[in-house]
């Protein structure tokens, strides 16, 4: 594992099984509000992003005027979802454990929601105290942007090619690959949908994983593909 010195992890969808809890909620919220979509469309287009740019975007395509209350709403729906439903990816403990590297989160996601959401499940203590959050650094800075890429390997003391970043969607691999990071895509969670490899590998993904114990393995092969061991 010596091709590279860091490696960090999504939240959603990587670690934990959230985005098809998220998808469910959202799906509902946005139906009532008047724009029709099922759990299955809600992961295959906006997987990865935040709840506040899925709303600006639906306005934008739908020109059907959005409610504020809709963001609180939805936090709040989720959050009681979430605390009750999410497990953790099968294998993810085991393979992360396996994984000889520096390792960090970096997510969409608040940072409460990490918190309660790694605390459930038991993953905390794999990553504490290195557990970022693009919303503390700014609404306008989270992903596809690649700022909390490029904040979590400047906390962590490691140049962005000596990073690999385990993603879901194609929003984070945008952002991975903007910081200048090699990727693998993962399509493991339930919310995963026919042509999802296909997208992450468009997207930028250098190989596309669907089970978390083929991580370590794919890791060491990805550093000796680009000759760096």
């Amino acid at each position: 594992m010596d091709g590279f010195d860091l490696i960090i992890f999504d939240c959603d969808g990587v670690l934990v099984d959230s985005e098809i809890i998220a998808a469910d909620v959202e799906s509902k919220l946005l139906t009532e509000a008047g724009y029709p979509i099922s759990i299955e469309e809600m992961g295959e287009r906006f997987a990865g992003m935040t709840w506040q740019n899925i709303l600006f975007q639906v306005e934008r395509e739908a020109s059907i005027p959005i409610s504020a209350s809709l963001l609180d709403k939805s936090e709040k729906l989720l959050d009681l979802r979430l605390e009750q439903d999410v497990q953790a990816i099968s294998g993810v403990e085991a393979a992360v454990s396996r994984l000889k590297l520096k390792r960090c989160i970096c997510s969409n996601s608040s940072s409460s929601r990490l918190d309660m959401m790694l605390g459930k499940v038991g993953l905390k203590p794999l990553f504490a105290p290195h557990i970022f959050s693009a919303k503390d650094l700014g609404a306008d800075r989270v992903k596809p942007k690649p700022d909390i890429f490029l904040h979590g390997a400047k906390q962590m003391g490691v140049s962005t090619n000596r990073v690999v970043v385990v993603e879901d969607s194609v929003h984070g691999v945008h952002a991975a690959r903007a910081a200048g990071m090699r990727v693998v895509g993962f399509t493991g969670a339930s919310h995963t949908y026919p042509s999802h490899a296909d997208k992450l590998t468009e997207a930028g993904a250098d190989t596309v994983i669907s089970r978390m114990s083929d991580l370590p393995g794919v890791v060491a092969a990805l550093a000796e593909w680009e000759g760096v061991l």
